[in-house]
């Protein structure tokens, strides 16, 4: 008996599971940033060590904390006076550094992505993957508390995306190419399962399509290149 088509929320609920199964090796470093202060670290410190937005850094500190590494304590430091809002200070729970970060993919979740995919027709799984990445696209922006607020420019919005794509293990950044803007992402967070199924190069896609439009506007995305197509980089043209 053929099996049945998988529906859209099965299908985002599959990426997504392989979306959050992949960390960023930036948050192991901001893991041991934190080990290394026992008065613990605020977003802003984390932020200007490792030169990246705020959020982008908060986010990483709130994941830590979700999974039981980090804990949060709000209040000023001894002799900083009693000036200003207290901080809001990420501490690690143990003197043991644990670096059992969730950084790895669950083979289980990538086989169980690998036959949603196959029982979708290419072009409609296309379709609904770059869909998928809209929507957590734009989740991603609103997370970051941005939403709504006036960019300087469409060019600080790309930047802010291609921090947010960092924080997702892609690896990314912004640049100008003539009059085009791109995002390039030296990192897949899929790894093989991107090779064995170039369709999420399109959930890639959408989550660029999704953040933009959220922090500036209508914006088209496309795909210029893709590692899982044999490129040294994947590169996403994005046009406001």
């Amino acid at each position: 008996m053929a099996a049945s088509p998988l529906s859209p929320t099965d299908f985002s609920s599959a990426v997504s599971a392989i979306t959050a199964a992949f960390g960023d090796p930036t948050r192991r470093e901001i893991y041991l940033f934190a080990h290394g202060h026992p008065d613990g670290v605020t977003a802003g410190e984390v932020a200007e060590h490792f030169d990246l937005h705020p959020n982008v850094a908060r986010h990483h500190l709130d994941k830590l904390t979700a999974g039981g590494h980090l804990e949060v304590h709000v209040g000023r430091l001894p002799g900083a006076g009693g000036a200003g809002r207290p901080s809001k200070r990420y501490l690690t729970r143990s003197d043991e550094v644990a670096l059992d970060l969730p950084i790895r993919h669950d083979a289980l979740l990538v086989t169980l992505l690998g036959k949603a995919l196959s029982m979708i027709p290419p072009a409609d799984a296309e379709v609904m993957a770059e869909e998928v990445g809209a929507d957590y696209g734009r989740r991603m922006a609103e997370a970051m508390g941005e939403a709504g607020e006036v960019q300087r420019s469409f060019r600080t919005a790309l930047q802010a995306v291609a921090d947010a794509l960092s924080a997702h293990g892609f690896a990314a950044h912004a640049e100008a190419d003539g009059n085009a803007l791109r995002i390039v992402s030296d990192h897949c967070p899929f790894g093989d399962a991107a090779i064995e199924h170039p369709v999420l190069c399109a959930v890639d896609r959408g989550m660029v399509r999704g953040m933009v439009e959220t922090l500036y506007g209508d914006a088209t995305t496309s795909t210029e290149s893709s590692r899982a197509t044999g490129a040294t980089t994947c590169v996403t043209c994005v046009e406001g």
